[in-house]
């Protein structure tokens, strides 16, 4: 087909989609493309510069598991959270030393002999990530114990979670896995693959908010603001339910539950857990500030 010939073909479809899209019965679905920003930077703004990473792991323990590909995306971004400009996507994929699971293969589309003698370019890697004023995963709990063992320069560096930090349902979306929000936003893509999740990251963050911010504006916010983790150290047993019920987790190698707070929250949730958790007397909770910079990882 000539150059001419797709170009109006790719005409006719757009204007088909916009029919389509002034039924309420139909909804249009656009494909994620490239995108080199999606606002004209302002003479004189001061931007800040994003990198939105994922990875492809061989499990999910990052304790005796490892990477086998690793994607970053820089972006900056202004102080109303537009995007101005999206840098080059940048995949490395590397050779665990060991055979696949057959269900990690048939999740990511990876195989041992695509792996074979593959390596992570640490020197870009670290340089690309290093120069991140902000560092975005879409489960960041997941993805920076990884990335922190794998390329330990970047220890330290501020972290945000576009999974857990905003309030999906408060923003206007039902769910918090990646491609459904990408979908509510009008798009879809091919997922589990690290080079595709970066980019609807990245149009994730973009998105317009009915209030005029973007998601990224919110998630920045969110990520700057501080925050407690607290320990519910040496709780009585039987007081378990009730701390997972308010959103504790068991940390099972230091053993006690714990959840992350906002600073607002501290006096609210200490009287709480005397009330509720320790009630004899014995025993007190442990409060830590926490910051972007450690949120996310295995201490955490």
């Amino acid at each position: 087909m000539s150059s001419s010939a797709l170009l109006s073909s790719q005409t006719e479809f757009e204007r088909a989609a916009r029919f389509l899209e002034t039924s309420p019965d139909y909804r249009v679905l656009r494909k994620l493309q490239t995108v080199r920003g999606f606002h004209a930077p302002r003479p004189g703004v001061e931007t800040r510069v994003g990198v939105a990473v994922d990875v492809e792991t061989t499990g999910l323990d990052h304790e005796s598991e490892v990477i086998i590909e690793l994607a970053v995306q820089r972006f900056r971004f202004d102080a109303e959270g537009r995007i101005v400009q999206v840098g080059q996507p940048r995949v490395w994929r590397e050779d665990p030393g060991r055979a696949l699971d057959p269900r990690i293969t048939q999740l990511t589309g990876l195989t041992n002999a695509v792996l074979k003698d593959e390596a992570i370019d640490e020197e870009t890697a670290v340089e690309i990530l290093g120069s991140a004023d902000l560092i975005v995963a879409h489960n960041a709990a997941f993805d920076r114990p990884f990335v922190d063992k794998r390329l330990p320069a970047l220890a330290g560096k501020a972290w945000a979670c576009s999974m857990a930090e905003p309030d999906w349902l408060e923003l206007g979306f039902d769910g918090r896995a990646l491609a459904h929000l990408v979908f509510q936003c009008g798009w879809f893509y091919e997922g589990h693959r690290a080079e595709n999740d970066i980019l609807a990251l990245i149009y994730l963050l973009a998105h317009d908010l009915p209030e005029g911010r973007t998601v990224l504006a919110d998630l920045v916010a969110r990520s700057e603001a501080p925050s407690y983790r607290v320990n519910a150290v040496d709780a009585p047993f039987e007081s378990k339910d009730r701390l997972k019920a308010r959103g504790y987790r068991w940390n099972a190698v230091l053993r006690f539950w714990s959840r992350e707070i906002p600073e607002a929250e501290r006096a609210e949730e200490e009287a709480w857990l005397r009330a509720e958790v320790y009630t004899t007397g014995r025993g007190s909770p442990a409060f830590f500030p926490v910051t972007a910079n450690e949120r996310y990882t295995p201490s955490s």
